[in-house]
């Protein structure tokens, strides 16, 4: 991909060191709601990736040069939220490595609000296995030709490794329970 060239990055611990210096930095999550209400970064606002609009994030910025800083759970979605911004010609975008995961190992400040949702990784994980093992008790118990269904669910999540699009997690965030009681772009907190 050659957005990646330019893709900016930095660690959750120069980003906290920023946000000392400056605490107006602009950090957005893009995880689904449901995980973002679990636990996150202390100052960072709401964009889910899947609902996540570059242009419209950057104009509700009132003209502000600096970055937007992007962090998600480990930060591979957030390295897709970049894409997304470079896509669009917009390239004042970070990366933050490691995610909410490495911001909370490296015990920095973060807002829980009592939620506790699964990973979306884990709910894909938990999903495929679900049907895999369905198709295969079913293959063996009620007629071979379900032995399909694991296979195609092999086949999905392969396409998925290797294009980076995963149609079940595009299904899977947009479930209830991972939808959050705040609205997009408006859960950012002055605790910073």
């Amino acid at each position: 991909m050659a957005t990646t060239a330019t893709l900016k990055s930095l660690s959750v611990n120069e980003l906290r060191t920023l946000m000392k210096s400056d605490p107006s930095l602009d950090l957005i999550d893009v995880r689904t709601p449901g995980e973002y209400e679990t636990v996150h970064a202390s100052g960072a606002r709401s964009f889910p990736l899947d609902r996540l609009d570059p242009a419209a994030v950057m104009a509700g910025r009132q003209g502000k040069s600096e970055p937007v800083y992007v962090i998600c759970k480990s930060g591979g979605r957030s390295r897709q939220a970049c894409a997304k911004f470079l896509a669009a010609g917009l390239d004042n975008v970070v990366n933050i490595e490691g995610g909410t995961e490495a911001w909370v190992s490296a015990g920095l400040p973060v807002e829980q609000r009592g939620r506790n949702v699964l990973p979306l990784d884990r709910q894909v994980q938990m999903t495929a296995g679900l049907i895999g093992l369905a198709g295969t008790i079913l293959g063996a118990s009620v007629n071979p030709w379900f032995y399909w269904v694991p296979g195609m669910v092999g086949a999905g999540l392969t396409m998925a490794g290797l294009t980076g699009f995963c149609p079940m997690g595009i299904l899977m965030a947009r479930m209830p329970w991972n939808q959050g009681s705040c609205s997009v772009g408006n859960c950012s907190h002055s605790s910073k």
